[in-house]
C-alpha cells in the first residue's frame, strides 16, 4: 500500500505542474516527469492528455503507440477517465493490459485550471503507468524464499468483488490470513497461507503475523507521511501561483490606471537623500525618462520659486505627521507652468522614508478659477439684477421728480394701516393737498420751473409732517399725507396751517420770485370703520369746498359737507337734464334812460324753471353750471331766445331799441362763440354784450381782449 501510495502522490505532483502551466510543451514535460521517472522508480511511463487526448508522454522511447491515444476510443479508459474527472480524486486501473505492451497499473489524475477560485476547469488527465512486477519485487511478494503464500484480488480496486490478479486463487479458499490494503478509487484484498498449510506453520504463525505487520508499518507510515507532504507542498504551490497571477494583473490593472490617470509615482528616502520617481514622474517634471535617481535638487529647480518655500515646509511637516498632501506649481520650460498636486505616506511611525503619487491639475485648477470667475460674475450680475429690480420695485411705487411714494404705494399704504386699525384700534387722518397758482407758474416759467415748486413742496411736507406719517405725490400736483391718528383729529389743523403758512413764503427761480399756495382736504377714519377708498373721498370732498372758499385754506370733512355735496350733485346732474329738456328761459328787464324814461333796451336774463322747485335764481345754479362747463351753452340757449323774441317783438311793431346779454368769461374763451354769432345772422347795432359782475378787469389777457375786438367788428 506504501509503495502505491507513493507512487500516486507523484502523480499528484505531475498533475499539479500541468495545473498551474496548462499550455506546458513537450520539452518542459520532459523536464519535469525526468525528475519523478527514475531508474530505481515503479513509474516507468507518465502522460499528459488534455481534453483525454495523450500528447504529453515521458519517456517518449518505447512509447510511440501511446501518442494520440484518445482515452474515450478504448472500453475501460474512458470509464476510469470520467471517473476521476467527476470526482476529482486519482483513480487507479489494473492491473491491465497496456498499449504499448506488457501489464501494469496506471494511475490516473484529473488535472483542472484555477482550481481554487470560480475560473476551475477540467484540463483533462494525467497519468502514470506503474510496473507491477517491480511492485511485486520490491513489496517481496515475488520471494521465493518467502515464508508465505499470497493472492491478491481486486482488479481496478474493486475489492473482493473485482478479478484475482497474484498468486495462487486456492490460497483465498484455504481459510487465509486477508489484509486489506486501500488504493487510490478503492481497495485491494491480500490473502496469505504459510507454506505447507496451516498444519506445518501453526507454531510459528503468530510471529508471522508480527513480523507481517511490522514490515507494513515500517513502510506504510513513511509513505504516508512522505505522500502528505507531497500533497500539502502542491497545494501551497498552487496557491502561491495564483496569488502571483493575481498580484500581476493587480500590477497591470495600477499600470494601465496610472498610464491612463497620468498619475506619478514617487519615494523617497529622506536619510539617504534618494529620491525615485517613475517614468510618469519624469515626465511630469519634463525630466528624462531614463529611470535614473533623482535628489531634491531636481524637485526644488522644478518648483515656483512663489511656492518653494511653503511645499518645502509641507513636506518637512509630513515628515512628523506621517502623511503628505500639497499642491504647488511647476515650471517645466518654455514658459509652460503646471500646478501638481502630491499625496504621500510614510512607510511606518517615524520613518524617513515616504512613498506617494503627483499628478498635473492644472486643467482642474484652471476649471476652478473659471468657475469662481464665472460666480464671481454671475453674482456680480445678480446684484445688478437685484439692484435694478430694487430700481424698477423703487420707481413702480415712487414718484420719479421728487422721489415722493406715489398712488399705488399710498393705497398700498392705506389698505395696511386699515387692516391695522381693524386688529389694534386706533385711526387714520389723511390730508389731501392741491396746489394753488401752480398752473400760473407751469405756464409763465416753463415746465422746469413747475418740476422746481414741485421738489420744493415735497421738501416743505417731509420737512413738516410728524415721524411715521406717510407723504405722497398722486397726481400732477396733488400730494397726500397719511397719518396716525390714535388720539383722534386733534393738531391736524395746525399741521395743516403750517403747511400752507410754509407754502406762500416766495421760492426764487432763476431770478423770478415765485408764489403758490395749497388747498388742503382732511378726512378721517377710525378702527374697523377705515375704508380707502372712502376715505379718498371724503377727503377729496374736503378739498372741494377749501378751493370752493377761497383757496390757501383747508377744511375737514363733516357729514353736512356730505349733504351739500350730495345736493350740488344733484343739482347738476338737473342742470344737464334741464338743458336736454329746455327748462332755461330768459327774463326780461326793462332799460331805461334816466333823463328821458324812455325804454332803450331790454337785458335778456337767464333763469331756471325747475318742475318741482319752480324758478330757480342764477345764483343758485350758475356757479354750478360753471363747474360743469355748460355756463357757455345756458348763454347760448339764453341769447337764441331773446333773439327770437326781440323780433316777435318788432313784428307786433314793439319799438325794442337794443337787446343785452351777459357773457362770462369762459364764454368769451370759447373757440366756437364767432362762429355761432355768425350763424345767427344777427342785425349790427342790436346786440349788446354785458360783461358778468366776475369778470375784473386785471383778469385781462390777449384772448380776452382779441375777443371783444371780434365781437365789435361783427
Amino acid at each position: 500500500e506504501g509503495s502505491i501510495n507513493g507512487d500516486v502522490q507523484l502523480v499528484r505532483g505531475l498533475a499539479a505542474e500541468l495545473s498551474n502551466q496548462p499550455g506546458m510543451t513537450q520539452s518542459t514535460f520532459v523536464d519535469i516527469a525526468a525528475n519523478l521517472v527514475k531508474a530505481d522508480s515503479q513509474v516507468t511511463v507518465v502522460a499528459g492528455a488534455p481534453n483525454l487526448i495523450v500528447s504529453l508522454i515521458h519517456p517518449v522511447r518505447g512509447n510511440e503507440a501511446a501518442i494520440g491515444l484518445d482515452y474515450r476510443s478504448l472500453p475501460g479508459h474512458v470509464e476510469s477517465s470520467i471517473k476521476a474527472r467527476d470526482s476529482g480524486k486519482v483513480v487507479l486501473v489494473g492491473p491491465t493490459k497496456l498499449v504499448q505492451g506488457g501489464r501494469g497499473l496506471i494511475a490516473r489524475a484529473p488535472v483542472f485550471t484555477h482550481p481554487f477560485d470560480e475560473g476551475r476547469a477540467f484540463w483533462g488527465i494525467a497519468s502514470a503507468v506503474i510496473d507491477l512486477d517491480k511492485l511485486y519485487r520490491d513489496c517481496g511478494l515475488a520471494e521465493p524464499a518467502a515464508p508465505i503464500d499470497v493472492s491478491i484480488t481486486g482488479t481496478d480496486g474493486l475489492g473482493r468483488s473485482g478479478v484475482h490478479f497474484f498468486g495462487d486463487a486456492a490460497i483465498e479458499r484455504d481459510h487465509p490470513v486477508t489484509v486489506k490494503v486501500d488504493v487510490p478509487s478503492g481497495s485491494w484484498v491480500i490473502a496469505a497461507t504459510p507454506k505447507g498449510g496451516w498444519e506445518a506453520a501453526r507454531q510459528g504463525r503468530w510471529l508471522l503475523r508480527l513480523a507481517i505487520l511490522a514490515a507494513g508499518l515500517v513502510i506504510v507510515v513513511p509513505t504516508w507521511l512522505i505522500g502528505q507532504l507531497v500533497e500539502e507542498r502542491r497545494i501551497h504551490l498552487l496557491r502561491m501561483r495564483d496569488r502571483e497571477r493575481e498580484l500581476e494583473r493587480v500590477s497591470q490593472r495600477l499600470e494601465l490606471a496610472l498610464d491612463a490617470s497620468k498619475v506619478g509615482v514617487w519615494e523617497i528616502d529622506v536619510e539617504a537623500q534618494q529620491l525615485v520617481w517613475d517614468d510618469r514622474m519624469n515626465e511630469l517634471y519634463n525630466y528624462p525618462v531614463d529611470g535614473g535617481l533623482r535628489g531634491f535638487a531636481h524637485w526644488s529647480d522644478r518648483v515656483d520659486e512663489n511656492d518653494l518655500a511653503r511645499a518645502t515646509a509641507e513636506f518637512g511637516a509630513a515628515l512628523k505627521q506621517g502623511r503628505y498632501e500639497s499642491q504647488f506649481r511647476i515650471n517645466v520650460g518654455d514658459g509652460q507652468r503646471r500646478v501638481v498636486r502630491a499625496i504621500g505616506r510614510a512607510y511606518a511611525e517615524g520613518s524617513t522614508k515616504m512613498i506617494g503619487v503627483a499628478w498635473d491639475v492644472t486643467a482642474d485648477v484652471v476649471l476652478t478659477e473659471d468657475l469662481q470667475r464665472s460666480k464671481a460674475l454671475t453674482e456680480a450680475r445678480n446684484a445688478e439684477l437685484e439692484a435694478a429690480r430694487a430700481r424698477i420695485e423703487f420707481n413702480s411705487l415712487h414718484d420719479f421728480l421728487t422721489r415722493l411714494p406715489n398712488r399705488r404705494y399710498m393705497e398700498r399704504t392705506l389698505e395696511d394701516r386699515a387692516r391695522r386699525c381693524a386688529a389694534n384700534g386706533g385711526g387714520v387722518v389723511l390730508l389731501h393737498i392741491d396746489l394753488d397758482g401752480f398752473k400760473q407758474i407751469n405756464d409763465t416759467l416753463g415746465h422746469a420751473a413747475g418740476d422746481a415748486m414741485l421738489v420744493h413742496t415735497a421738501e416743505i411736507l417731509l420737512g413738516n409732517v410728524r415721524e411715521g406719517d406717510f407723504v405722497a405725490r398722486i397726481g400732477g400736483d396733488e400730494f397726500v399725507v397719511v397719518c396716525n391718528a390714535d388720539a383722534g383729529m386733534e393738531g391736524f389743523d395746525a399741521l395743516a396751517r403750517r403747511i400752507i403758512e410754509r407754502t406762500r413764503e416766495p421760492i426764487l427761480y432763476e431770478g423770478h420770485e415765485c408764489r403758490f399756495g395749497m388747498s388742503i382736504g382732511i378726512a378721517g377714519a377710525f378702527g374697523g370703520d377705515v375704508d380707502r377708498r372712502q376715505l379718498l373721498v371724503n377727503a377729496d370732498l374736503a378739498l372741494y369746498r377749501a378751493k370752493s372758499l377761497g383757496r390757501n385754506r383747508f377744511e375737514f370733512y363733516t357729514e353736512a359737507l356730505q349733504l351739500e355735496i350730495l345736493n350740488v350733485k344733484q343739482t347738476a346732474d338737473d342742470i344737464v337734464r334741464g338743458m336736454e329738456r329746455g327748462e332755461f328761459i330768459a327774463y326780461y328787464q326793462p332799460q331805461f334812460d334816466a333823463r328821458t324814461y324812455q325804454i332803450v333796451g331790454v337785458e335778456a336774463l337767464a333763469r331756471w324753471r325747475h318742475p318741482t322747485r319752480g324758478i330757480v335764481a342764477p345764483a343758485e345754479f350758475i356757479p354750478i353750471a360753471e363747474e360743469l362747463t355748460v355756463i357757455g351753452a345756458i348763454d347760448r340757449i339764453v341769447l337764441e331766445e331773446a333773439l327770437q323774441q326781440f323780433h316777435r317783438w318788432r313784428a307786433r311793431g314793439h319799438a325794442v331799441p337794443r337787446l343785452s346779454v351777459n357773457v362770462s368769461l369762459r364764454r368769451l374763451h370759447d373757440e366756437n362763440l364767432l362762429q355761432g354769432l355768425r350763424d345767427l345772422a344777427i342785425e349790427p347795432g342790436i346786440l349788446v354784450f354785458e360783461l358778468v359782475e366776475t369778470i375784473y378787469l386785471d383778469e385781462r389777457d390777449e384772448d380776452f381782449s382779441r375777443a371783444i375786438d371780434q365781437i365789435k367788428a361783427l
